[in-house]
């Protein structure tokens, strides 16, 4: 049972407690050295002898030595193994009652104090102990006392009052429960405080980190002017200072001046300024730490360019909702003009001329309803389903579908993997949107005159294990740097009949896929798009 109970409480013991716990037990083996030294006093001392009128000498000298030798043996050692303070704290705990036991028994007077000394460690033991093992060694102890007491009536003569064991047991009892429910107390409130000091920390940290990540600028200057802390916004809009600068009227000092105005007058200057070169322009803000404090001002420096771009979003979103409304009301006009144009050029009485101006009208009315389509379609902006897929298997089936849908004639379309299989995660039917028109273009654009154009999809990794890229290469004539700048931008196009708009939403869609688009010349002659994809799934997601 007491086996038992060991492993239960040793189990259930956190490092933090164990801790506490060691420090405690290192705190009891040193009050059992004292105990010793008071019983070798009371038994060698010339004056304590007479005092205590000892019935054994030899007995109560040889427990003296020998329960010192102990003590100072489990506080040289036991400490040193917290693990196994149970067993240490057992077999202690038992010596100390069996070696009260044995000086009580060798005095005739005065065994009231030994057992007094014993109520220490009793009631110690039990704030360390679990409670059916804290009272079976009340118990103990109130039968040492008792033990000794009839032993000695029984073999000494010496009519020891029973009442005086009996009232040092009810104290053994009494004090054992008083410091279980005091331990019980403790730990609880130990438990509490370990939680809200980690919390507090842990909490301490997100605040770190929300406020070192934050775009706001953020500054804690003292009424000496002297910057305590700032955020990594902060640095960059002040200039990056360097390592040993807190002064505010070095580091900005136009900053420094707006404080001291707001300090003084309590008003904010709201112009925007720029404290360093290269740097964005900012508006300064100004607040007191807490209620009461005038020492500690925190500064917050709001970027515009933040404000504007999020202005301009807000109003490019309105844009673009505007736009889809317009779009969908040109459809039926638009279908109404190309179904007319279609009955008219079934006319037999038209011309040469007039079928010509009917097949102008029916190409401008195809290219219209695309552009309508493409504006609906970066409206809805559909949102990415991404799955795990092998690049290379896709890219396959890919040019398999196209050239079954599609008569590419002399054109090549060939895939090059550089690795049997690249894993990565991606949504497949914008991916096959975004390569579809990357090979259009390639076939339209990418070959030279009188050549048939020669596309490649290229797939590898960057490095071993590094970031899946797809290629499509064509050797066509490339296209020229100051074009290259534009190519993404919406409405941009260089061929009468585009619509500008096929390559801004490809980018658009890698991007809600978290893979960006680029366009990299090709020594020699060519083009090549490169999509880039987020890291592949780790094996234990897929």
């Amino acid at each position: 049972m007491v086996a038992a109970a060991i492993q239960t409480n040793v189990a259930s013991r956190s490092a933090g407690d164990l801790d506490t716990i060691t420090r405690e037990f290192h705190f009891f083996n040193l009050f059992r050295v004292l105990e010793a030294v008071i019983i070798v006093a009371l038994m060698f001392s010339p004056y304590a002898v007479e005092w205590v009128s000892l019935v054994h000498p030899l007995l109560g000298r040889g427990t003296a030595i020998c329960y010192l030798i102990f003590a100072l043996f489990v506080a040289a050692f036991a400490s040193r193994e917290p693990r196994h303070y149970r067993i240490w704290l057992d077999l202690s705990l038992a010596v100390d009652i069996f070696a009260c036991a044995l000086a009580m028994f060798s005095i005739r007077n005065q065994f009231i104090s030994l057992a007094l000394l014993l109520l220490v460690n009793v009631g110690g033991a039990a704030t360390l102990l679990p409670r059916r093992i804290s009272f079976f060694f009340a118990a103990l102890a109130t039968f040492g006392v008792f033990g000794q007491n009839v032993v000695g009536n029984l073999l000494n003569g010496d009519h020891r009052e029973a009442l005086e064991a009996g009232i040092c047991g009810l104290a053994y009892f009494s004090v054992t429960g008083l410091c279980l429910f005091l331990g019980r107390r403790m730990r609880a409130s130990e438990a509490l405080a370990s939680r809200r000091g980690s919390d507090l920390r842990n909490l301490a940290q997100i605040n770190e980190l929300i406020i070192r990540r934050m775009k706001t600028g953020v500054l804690v200057v003292d009424s000496d002017n002297i910057v305590h802390r700032w955020n990594e916004a902060a640095a960059a809009l002040i200039g990056n200072p360097t390592d040993g600068h807190n002064d505010l009227g070095r580091i900005a000092p136009e900053l420094s001046r707006r404080l001291y105005h707001w300090r003084t007058s309590r008003k904010i200057d709201n112009t925007a300024i720029s404290f360093a070169e290269g740097a964005p322009e900012v508006i300064p803000r100004f607040t007191r730490m807490a209620a009461n404090d005038d020492e500690n001002v925190l500064v917050f420096l709001d970027d515009t360019s933040l404000v504007s771009r999020r202005a301009e979003q807000l109003t490019l979103a309105s844009m673009g909702r505007l736009a889809a409304s317009i779009a969908h009301e040109i459809r039926n006009p638009l279908a109404a003009i190309s179904y007319s144009a279609q009955l008219l050029a079934e006319s037999e009485a038209l011309d040469t001329a007039d079928q010509r101006m009917i097949e102008i009208i029916r190409n401008h009315a195809g290219r219209v309803n695309e552009i309508v389509e493409n504006i609906l379609h970066l409206a809805r902006r559909e949102r990415s389903m991404p799955e795990s897929i092998d690049l290379v298997a896709w890219a396959e089936r890919f040019i398999v579908d196209f050239k079954a849908t599609l008569d590419i004639g002399a054109n090549t379309l060939a895939c090059k993997p550089q690795k049997a299989s690249v894993e990565t995660l991606v949504d497949p039917k914008q991916l096959h949107q975004v390569v579809w028109n990357l090979v259009q273009n390639a076939q339209r654009y990418g070959h030279l005159p009188g050549e048939p154009a020669r596309i490649n999809l290229i797939v590898r990794q960057a490095g071993e294990n590094g970031l899946p890229i797809l290629d499509v290469v064509d050797r066509g004539p490339g296209i020229p740097a100051k074009v290259a700048a534009q190519i993404f931008e919406p409405f941009f196009t260089t061929h009468e009949l585009g619509t500008g708009l096929g390559l801004y939403l490809a980018r658009e869609m890698c991007i809600a896929n978290l893979a960006s688009l680029d366009y990299l010349p090709i020594a020699g002659g060519g083009s090549c798009f490169r999509i880039t994809f987020p890291p592949p799934p780790s094996p234990s997601l897929a």
